[in-house]
């Protein structure tokens, strides 16, 4: 049977994140949903159906078809690309889920057993996210079981909510302890030394503290931690990834190649991010390619310890939770000092300054706080600033780069006009 994983409408309420990349490429603990399911289903091929606009970019990424309904040649496992994919889904799939069977929660298509005909007859309509209606023409076609326990994740708050679970669960599955790299001796750890695991290449300098009394401390190949450094588990750093004496608290995920210092705390990084300096970051979501200038500081708590209410599809959504950071999408910056408020959005390639107290369109300046206007920033800038940051990694900007930039700076004009965003010189 083969894999197949797939967006519903509900990736419109992770945006800005999910603009640049398919709902099931976010991360939540060691793993994207899409590796999640890949480790879990290990002895399948997979499919992939995306948004078209995110094509040419995301098959650089994978070795697995994308959008090619073509492909199809075997029974497949339809899989929702917010489905956390464990050990009970798996379970569920392998005792429940025959032929032409189909899984909802809360009016949202979980997972389908459909056969090589009918996920054919299907399969244009899931090269674009899942609307209710293409999941009642399957529901039609298919034996239909509801499910209540299944993580299934619907906004992007939930990501970092299962963040801490998930790193234990992935540390544990992954059998990784102990050091393979080179930690001074003069580190000193807390707590069980089978719940700290150094990859190949990396070094941990003297006077680092490694805190594995409340949960495992993964720390990938080639990281290099200063000295000063405290990082406490549960905790994921990637590869190739350089922590310039930061306060790492519990429930924390930076991806490979990222520069981290400050304080982090329940917060997930994706790749190719810099938060160099000092500055606080939690209960927050940042994506890749972002830099966070000195002092960049979020709120995660209001002054009236009420629940965060989030920006959601044009509406107030009340997360009912008292700790909610920001949420920053692709090649945003942070200046010097930008001080960003409780459950803001910042949107793809926008450039904030001062203090950050509403929402931010993409591809947008921002300094309201300081008096001026909020400019749309201009294509070709955003390109030339994504070709010299990526080639500060070693990274080529290629045509299909170029192309996402173009087509997101289209698909979010609407965003820009509704917040007022003009198009005049940006002074400050």
């Amino acid at each position: 049977m083969i894999g197949a994983l797939f967006e519903d409408e509900a990736y419109a309420n992770f945006l800005p994140l999910t603009y640049t990349r398919p709902v099931f490429e976010c991360r939540s603990g060691m793993f994207s949903f899409l590796e999640r399911a890949q480790r879990m289903f290990s002895e399948s091929s997979f499919l992939l159906f995306i948004r078209n606009y995110l094509v040419p970019t995301f098959r650089r990424r994978v070795s697995c078809p994308v959008n090619e309904p073509n492909s199809i040649d075997d029974d497949i496992l339809l899989i929702n690309g917010t489905l956390i994919v464990n050990e009970e889904v798996k379970r569920l799939v392998e005792k429940k889920l025959g032929r032409n069977v189909l899984v909802t929660q809360q009016g949202r298509m979980a997972l389908a057993h459909l056969s090589e005909r009918v996920a054919k007859k299907h399969g244009k309509e899931l090269c674009k996210p899942l609307t209710r209606r293409a999941s009642e023409k399957l529901i039609m076609e298919c034996k239909t079981l509801e499910a209540s326990n299944l993580h299934l994740l619907t906004y992007p708050w939930d990501l970092v909510n299962s963040n801490v679970e998930l790193i234990e669960e992935d540390y544990s599955g992954l059998g990784k302890k102990g050091c393979e790299g080179t930690m001074d001796g003069r580190v000193t750890v807390y707590g069980d030394e089978e719940k700290v695991y150094v990859g190949k290449g990396s070094f941990v300098e003297a006077s680092v503290t490694l805190d594995a009394r409340e949960g495992p401390i993964y720390i990938g190949s080639e990281t290099v931690v200063h000295a000063g450094s405290r990082i406490t588990g549960p905790t994921y750093i990637g590869d190739r990834t350089i922590i310039t004496s930061g306060l790492i608290r519990e429930g924390c995920s930076v991806g490979h190649v990222c520069r981290v210092g400050g304080e982090l705390e329940e917060t997930i990084v994706h790749g190719y991010t810099n938060k160099y300096h000092t500055g606080f970051i939690g209960h927050a979501y940042i994506g890749e390619w972002i830099n966070l200038g000195a002092a960049t500081t979020n709120s995660d708590l209001k002054n009236t310890y009420g629940t965060v209410q989030v920006a959601t599809g044009g509406k107030k959504v009340d997360s009912g939770q008292k700790k909610i950071g920001c949420f920053i999408g692709d090649h945003a910056k942070a200046s010097i000092g930008t001080q960003i408020y409780t459950g803001r959005k910042i949107g793809v390639a926008s450039h904030v300054h001062g203090f950050v107290t509403e929402d931010v369109p993409s591809f947008t300046l921002w300094a309201k706080s300081l008096g001026a206007k909020s400019v749309e920033l201009e294509l070709e800038s955003a390109t030339r600033t994504q070709e010299r940051v990526l080639s500060r990694r070693g990274v080529k900007q290629t045509r299909e780069d170029v192309e996402l930039m173009r087509t997101l700076f289209e698909i979010t004009a609407g965003e820009r006009e509704e917040a007022g965003v003009v198009k005049e010189r940006f002074v400050l």
